[in-house]
C-alpha cells in the first residue's frame, strides 16, 4: 500500500493544460504534483529527479516521441507508473501504449474523475482504461477475429505490408511473388473490405491491431 499523498509529474507541451491539470490534481488531498515538463527530455529529467509515483504523459510533445520513451522511463524509474493523457482516441495507440508499459490511458475529453481514478489505480500497480475507450478496444479485438475469417493468411500478410508503406513491387520481392499476383491479392482485399484507398486500408489494419502505429510511415 502506497503512502499518501501520491507524487505526480505532469508532462504536456501546453502550459494552459498543465496549469489546469495541476489545479485539478492538487484539489485531491491524495495527490501532490511535484514537477511539470513541456517536452519528453524534460519529462525524463523530472522523473529521474523526483521519482514520482505516477507520470501523467501527453502522447504528442515536441522532440522525442512519447511512446518509445515509456520503456526507458520504466527501466530507469521502475517505481514510476505512466498514465497517458491524450487527445488521441485511436485504439491502435492504446494497445501500443499499454504494450510498452503504460498503466493507464485517458482521453483528454473524458471526465476529470477518470484521470483521478487512473492515477490512483496505476499507483497501486493496477491498470486503467477509460471505459468508453476500453469498450471500443474490445469491439475492435472482436472485429479483428471476424476479419481473420474473411481474409486469407496471405491477404492479411499483404494488408500488413500495404499498411507499412511497401509498393506492389516491394511486396512481391518480400513475399517471393510476382507483381501481378500481389496486385490480385490487393484487389481481393479491397473488394472484401469495401475499401479502395490506401489510407482506408491502413486505417482498417490499425484499428484491428494488424499493425502497430509505429510501423506505419508518416
Amino acid at each position: 500500500m502506497r503512502r499518501h499523498p501520491l507524487t505526480v509529474v505532469l508532462a504536456d507541451d501546453h502550459v494552459v493544460v498543465r496549469s489546469g491539470l495541476r489545479v485539478l490534481l492538487e484539489s485531491a488531498p491524495s495527490i501532490d504534483v511535484v514537477a511539470e515538463a513541456g517536452d519528453m527530455h524534460s519529462a525524463m529529467e523530472a522523473v529521474e529527479e523526483h521519482r514520482p509515483d505516477v507520470l501523467v504523459l501527453d502522447l504528442h510533445m515536441p522532440g522525442e516521441p512519447s511512446l518509445p520513451a515509456i520503456p526507458r522511463l520504466r527501466e530507469r524509474c521502475p517505481g514510476t507508473r505512466v498514465v497517458v493523457l491524450t487527445a488521441q482516441r485511436d485504439t491502435s495507440y492504446v494497445g501500443e501504449a499499454m504494450r510498452l508499459g503504460a498503466a493507464g490511458y485517458v482521453p483528454k475529453e473524458a471526465a476529470e474523475s477518470h484521470l483521478l481514478a487512473a492515477i490512483e489505480i496505476a499507483a497501486e500497480d493496477g491498470t486503467y482504461l477509460e471505459p468508453r475507450l476500453g469498450a471500443r478496444l474490445a469491439a475492435n479485438v472482436a472485429s479483428a477475429g471476424r476479419t481473420a475469417a474473411t481474409l486469407s493468411d496471405r491477404e492479411v500478410e499483404v494488408l500488413r505490408l500495404i499498411a507499412r508503406g511497401l509498393t506492389n513491387r516491394e511486396m512481391a520481392e518480400r513475399l517471393y511473388l510476382s507483381v501481378r499476383t500481389v496486385e490480385s491479392h490487393r484487389a481481393r482485399i479491397q473488394r472484401k473490405l469495401g475499401r479502395s484507398r490506401r489510407s482506408d486500408l491502413v486505417e482498417y489494419a490499425l484499428e484491428r491491431g494488424m499493425v502497430e502505429a509505429s510501423d506505419v510511415p508518416a
